[in-house]
């Protein structure tokens, strides 16, 4: 069982950085009234600072998402092991 719960951790995980990136991009777009920079061909040369600013806003959403879903994870294996010792 403690297979499955990491594997519904890594789920939630990959859900969780796909609706963060999104939310990162719709935030940039509001707040700088431009696409974010992603590197695509077809993308407006942006500046280093905005380029560098949207990394780091970024990463840390990132890691933000990558901490809350291997603490969830962890939380869900300590609960299924103490009502598996119930049982």
């Amino acid at each position: 069982m403690n297979i499955f719960i990491k594997l519904l951790g890594t789920g939630f995980s990959l859900l969780a950085g796909y609706v963060g990136t999104k939310l990162v991009d719709n935030i940039w777009e509001k707040a700088t009234g431009k696409q974010p920079p992603k590197g695509h061909d077809d993308d407006v040369p942006t500046t280093l600072h905005s380029a560098l600013t949207f990394a780091l806003i970024s990463a840390g959403v990132s890691a933000i998402i990558q901490v809350l879903a291997n603490r969830g994870t962890q939380r869900a294996i300590t609960r299924f092991a103490k009502s598996q010792d119930i049982v």
